[in-house]
């Protein structure tokens, strides 16, 4: 069965730029609640704005007897990063948030964490003859790829999003994340998915695993739900279930045994809910396909004729008998 954890960040106050939600908790209150969600044994935690003591993030995990599924590294929140972080005209700049990831690999070897993972979404554009791309793509290379190589034996997974905070992300899909490891040609990378990124980028996140799991690549999971216009940050399976069962059967086929991680908004929900949900649904989901057993689906799949496929989804999958 997977093994879930949650980003820390979600547990404490959030907001949007109408509404503040939740309360504001510290990092033990936010592991001490962590904890208390049903099935969660992880954490994904937030540097260096969140956590950035060593020692002491180590005994507050111990404490509460949680493991690390990464650690996230913000190259965004910067005043200087306003411009981009890794892709900035101020080489200076540059340099600073290569050093930020840097000093996150260097913390997640000291908490004993298996990856560090950074979405860069500052780095990106909104307008025509807004910056020369083929520039842009060099310093994302050239970042990205010293960063990637200090203290290689901790991976350095890059995550993709279409858009936010920038109009349109240089990193923003699948396709162009494994273009950019490729170019690094660095085996100590790898490739965060979020499927909620995956599903309002238009891509189908089943292809997107099946995709990674022929390249050279490791994937790390982010789970949520939206309604493929926007990042919602939704709980699993309450927009697009068919596709989420889709994208769990190939995890399940190609043998995933890593953390699958909440990113998940609770904004007017219950805040511990809303979590459990993520973890339930899926659980349910991953017995569902045992049950059905994966030869079966996977006969159906190359079926000639869809409409038998179709009725075995209707019937099997989602229980329309």
């Amino acid at each position: 069965m997977p093994k879930y954890a949650v980003i820390t960040g979600f547990l404490g106050q959030t907001k949007d730029r109408f509404h503040v939600y939740n309360e504001n908790l510290s990092v033990e209150q936010k592991f001490e609640l962590a904890k208390s969600i049903p099935g969660y044994d992880g954490v994904e935690v937030v540097f260096p704005y969140e956590v950035n003591d060593p020692a002491l993030t180590t005994a507050l995990l111990q404490k509460h007897k949680l493991d690390v599924s990464a650690v996230n590294v913000n190259i965004k929140a910067e005043p200087e990063f306003l411009q981009g972080s890794l892709t900035s005209p101020d080489k200076a700049i540059r340099n600073k948030a290569i050093q930020f990831i840097k000093d996150a690999k260097d913390f997640a070897i000291a908490i004993g964490a298996p990856r560090v993972t950074c979405c860069p979404l500052g780095d990106g554009y909104e307008f025509p003859f807004n910056c020369d791309y083929q520039i842009m793509w060099k310093r994302l290379v050239d970042g990205f790829g010293e960063a990637g190589a200090h203290k290689s034996e901790m991976p350095l997974f890059i995550e993709y999003k279409p858009k936010e905070t920038r109009g349109r992300c240089f990193i923003n899909r699948a396709e162009k994340t494994l273009c950019l490891l490729n170019e690094i040609k660095n085996p100590a990378m790898g490739i965060t998915v979020d499927y909620g990124h995956a599903i309002y980028a238009d891509e189908h996140p089943a292809e997107v695993i099946c995709l990674l799991e022929d390249s050279p690549y490791p994937y790390y999971i982010h789970i949520n739900d939206n309604d493929r216009t926007w990042d919602w940050d939704y709980f699993c399976g309450s927009h697009t279930l068919l596709d989420y069962i889709e994208f769990l059967y190939y995890l399940k086929k190609f043998n995933y045994t890593d953390y699958i991680t909440s990113d998940t908004h609770p904004t007017r929900w219950d805040l511990v809910g809303t979590f459990e949900v993520n973890a339930r649904i899926t659980e349910k989901i991953w017995k569902l396909l045992d049950r059905v057993g994966l030869d079966e689906i996977e006969k159906k799949i190359n079926h000639p004729d869809y409409l038998v496929t179709w009725k075995f989804v209707e019937e099997e999958l989602l229980g329309l008998r």
